[in-house]
């Protein structure tokens, strides 16, 4: 089965210096807090990093740039790269120096990624994902496609494994 990203549109109108959690969910009736807790739990149980973050960032380069490290050797280590830096760290990856020290960790081509960043040359890569979330009436991430099934949010492992368990009787009856 292969793995493939397509980005989503999440809060493309954060503004460049962020946005508080505390404004992003204002109104919601959300007890942050509690989000919180049930969201580390459940990447403790995973194994997963997961910190204390108070901020959300625009992930539109981000996006441009994983699309991009994925054409790259390797590069599909980026994803966890970028995650670890956003949800345990709250490292601020709208920012393009922050973007290149995640491409160094990664072992990519720095000059590489700055050009990619400065050109913006996977915008329209990006731009086609944004359509074919849209299209596909994806509302949140992560979303988990396989086959004609899908589930968003995080989500348990095995939850995830009866996933691509269901969607391989499917994959072999379109053969």
């Amino acid at each position: 089965m292969k793995v493939e990203w397509v980005h989503f549109p999440l809060h493309p109108d954060t503004p460049a210096e962020g946005r508080s959690l505390a404004d992003l969910f204002a109104g919601r009736n959300l007890d942050l807090k509690a989000m919180h807790a049930q969201m580390k739990a459940r990447m403790d149980a995973e194994g997963l990093p997961y910190g204390q973050r108070t901020r959300t960032y625009n992930s539109r380069l981000a996006q441009e740039l994983g699309k991009w490290a994925e054409t790259q050797s390797g590069g599909e280590a980026i994803h966890d790269a970028l995650f670890r830096a956003y949800f345990a760290d709250g490292r601020d990856i709208s920012q393009p120096s922050v973007l290149l020290d995640i491409a160094r960790q990664v072992g990519l081509s720095v000059d590489a990624a700055r050009e990619v960043l400065d050109k913006r040359t996977f915008k329209d890569a990006v731009d086609a994902d944004w359509q074919l979330s849209r299209q596909s009436g994806i509302t949140g991430v992560p979303t988990f496609v396989a086959g004609r099934r899908g589930v968003v949010g995080a989500q348990p492992y095995d939850t995830l494994v009866q996933l691509v368990q269901q969607a391989a009787p499917e994959e072999h009856a379109e053969r």
